[in-house]
């Protein structure tokens, strides 16, 4: 019985061609974007990937994780109150607390942990605390929020008046938690940030802000958005990630002292799982401080990310018009075709783009999420542009020209 029920619910997924499958991808160690597909020989180019700036190839990164491995081994033992606190955690936490002007840090698995873990943690211990929270948030936020009972409010997309008349329906003495992303990784449109804080401190409530797109690539020393706005300190939590353009693993929110010890002595999240292993932590500290101290990598990733938004423009190809970012959003429009399209972009023209369907983006915004990095080339940057105008010929998708007054973001 189990099996037939689970087996309609997949059958209903693929007849909505929102069924996903996995492509194997073997990336080439220092020839980034490079990749291979199994028993083939044909170089692939990622365009998709979120190893924004390389780093995960990156010869120092890669250096100090062996150097880690063969001096503590592979994993880390246990969860940081058993056994797996090594000494490499206090160095990782005191760099991120750094990066972000903040007293303290704490470090998780991953970035999906990471949020689901402190809200779930913070709602539980803050009496009567009233989340209020952007309609676009990540999954993990939403996990996080609903594994408590508490009330819940969701705000429009970067709506500043919704979110005032949100707040002022409670008391100033009533805990309150905002938690909204600085870029939204599937539109690549950025949040009013500043506003939101002085909501926020205007209001008397938390502000949680979410700079996993962020971090690495914008502000000084790539500290993230709100850094960029000179606004980091007025922030309450900031969480990150490791896996992005830090391009190792793992999750982290910087705090007070106070919020980061309360979430370290409560959250069951962090308190119940393994750590990262130290060969991982070693990475993820190397590649932070290089990022602190190296433009290099910033610069060209949002030059190449200009080249290719100009080269889109030149084939008609509808980059959606809320991106600002390196993210950008070639629009599809349906299901169906978007999964085909990106059937032919790999197997005709060697190119890795992932279908974007709902429940990621709303149906008939079905899209290719599409970035450059650092070491994409420009011959590679062409071969896109081009490559996606015949792939949109060869499936009738609308261009650009063909979309005005499209509802498109």
């Amino acid at each position: 019985m189990y099996n037939t029920l689970l087996h309609q619910k997949l059958e209903a997924l693929k007849q909505a061609n929102q069924y996903r499958t996995f492509t194997t991808l073997d990336r080439l160690c220092g020839r980034y974007p490079l990749a291979r597909l199994p028993d083939s020989q044909s170089a692939v180019v990622m365009w998709c990937s979120n190893d924004y700036l390389g780093m995960s190839q990156h010869s120092e990164v890669r250096s100090a994780m062996h150097e880690a491995l063969d001096a503590y081994g592979a994993g880390s033992g246990g969860s940081r109150n058993i056994g797996g606190s090594h000494a490499l955690y206090g160095q990782l936490e005191q760099s991120l607390a750094d990066w972000h002007g903040k007293e303290a840090a704490l470090v998780f698995p991953t970035g999906f942990g990471s949020n689901e873990a402190t809200l779930q943690c913070l709602l539980r211990e803050l009496p009567e605390c009233v989340v209020i929270s952007d309609e676009r948030n990540h999954a993990s936020i939403i996990n996080g929020i609903r594994s408590t009972s508490n009330e819940r409010h969701i705000f429009r997309h970067n709506d500043l008046e919704h979110l005032e008349q949100l707040l002022q329906t409670y008391s100033p003495d009533r805990p309150k938690i905002i938690v909204f992303e600085s870029i939204y990784s599937m539109d690549g449109d950025v949040a009013p940030v500043r506003e939101i804080v002085a909501l926020a401190k205007r209001y008397n409530a938390l502000s949680y802000l979410d700079e996993v797109h962020a971090v690495g690539m914008y502000g000084p020393r790539g500290a993230g958005v709100a850094a960029e706005l000179g606004i980091a300190e007025q922030v309450d939590i900031i969480q990150g990630t490791m896996a992005k353009a830090i391009g190792v693993i793992g999750g982290y929110i910087a705090a007070s002292s106070v919020i980061i010890d309360a979430v370290r002595s409560f959250a069951t999240g962090f308190i119940f799982t393994t750590s990262l292993p130290p060969a991982v932590t070693a990475g993820c500290i190397k590649s932070i401080e290089h990022l602190k101290d190296s433009d290099a990598e910033r610069q060209r990733l949002h030059a190449h990310t200009a080249k290719l938004r100009g080269k889109l423009l030149e084939q008609d190809i509808p980059v959606m018009p809320c991106s600002r970012t390196h993210i950008l959003p070639v629009l599809i429009g349906d299901a169906e075709r978007c999964k085909a399209a990106a059937g032919r972009l790999l197997q005709t023209h060697h190119i890795y783009l992932q279908p974007i369907n709902f429940p990621s983006v709303t149906v008939g915004t079905e899209r290719f999420r599409v970035n450059a990095t650092p070491n994409h080339s420009d011959e590679q940057i062409e071969q896109l542009a081009l490559a996606l105008r015949e792939t949109f010929e060869h499936f009738a998708i609308p261009f650009a020209s063909q979309r005005v007054g499209a509802e498109v973001a």
